[in-house]
């Protein structure tokens, strides 16, 4: 489908008939599952064999429940690029932020390209009390270090094609030579840390290609239920890094709607 096409109809489902966001809260007996298991009590997934910096992990001893009590939104932008995306977020695309519970709202900026890294400090200095920027840091499914390859051909498409993935088009087209070394950081973590049961927490997964190793990552932790919305760019499966199959990502997909994530047609806004 044509990029702007998809826009069009992403937008329609992002906003939905009413043009509202639905603040969809959890049950009382979601959100006793999420208060009662420890993150020290939880599984970390053995390494397989692939070529992932690291293996899939929902949980650790270090790792700090958020105590927050006033719900909110909380819009994750996983590949947030410039910004653009959050301004769009800002400017109601994703639905009126003032429907956001209390009227509040927080995000978290994670992206890779050392690039951008300019651009976020900007935008985190104009809402420093409402953003956590990180910068040169790719998002994953656990926490090590991994070489993030650079995009230089897409100028005019803000050099969407930079990826994990050294087998992503844009990467070779561009010499697959210029690369970084950045930590990453793991989605479930964030969800654990930063969000309560109570917000309306929306991800915007645009990781070109690493979504194939992350999302039945989250499928598999607890955290899950605390996403409401989930909007995935999803890419060629040959760009992952853990071998995720077409029908393996579907099924991880369709128990995170069983969670209760709502997983409507997307197109990033990038550009």
């Amino acid at each position: 489908m044509a990029p702007i096409m998809r826009s069009i109809v992403a937008i329609m489902a992002l906003f939905g008939e009413s043009g509202a966001v639905s603040l969809r809260g959890p049950s009382n007996a979601t959100t006793k599952m999420l208060n009662k298991v420890p993150a020290h009590a939880l599984p970390t997934v053995a390494a397989a064999k692939s070529k992932a910096p690291c293996a899939c992990t929902t949980g650790g001893t270090d790792w700090k429940q958020c105590t927050r009590t006033k719900p909110r939104c909380v819009f994750i932008d996983l590949g947030a690029a410039n910004g653009n995306t959050f301004d769009f977020f800002m400017k109601d695309g994703y639905g009126p932020v003032k429907n956001c519970p209390n009227g509040e709202w927080a995000a978290v900026l994670v992206e890779a390209n050392p690039r951008f890294n300019s651009d976020l400090a900007q935008v985190g200095k104009q809402h420093p009390t409402s953003i956590n920027v990180m910068s040169s840091t790719a998002a994953y499914m656990c926490e090590a270090h991994t070489s993030f390859f650079l995009d230089t051909v897409n100028t005019q498409r803000n050099f969407w094609g930079s990826s994990m993935s050294a087998d992503h088009p844009d990467v070779q087209r561009s010499g697959g030579k210029t690369k970084v070394t950045v930590p990453t950081v793991n989605l479930n973590r964030i969800l654990y840390e930063q969000t309560i049961p109570g917000d309306w927490v929306m991800v915007k997964m645009d990781i070109e290609g690493s979504e194939w190793d992350v999302l039945p990552c989250v499928a598999q932790g607890f955290q899950a239920p605390l996403i409401d919305r989930l909007y995935l760019e999803q890419h060629s499966p040959s760009w992952g890094m853990v071998g995720t199959s077409p029908m393996q990502m579907e099924n991880a997909k369709q128990k995170l709607r069983s969670a209760g994530v709502d997983i409507p047609d997307y197109f990033s806004h990038t550009l």
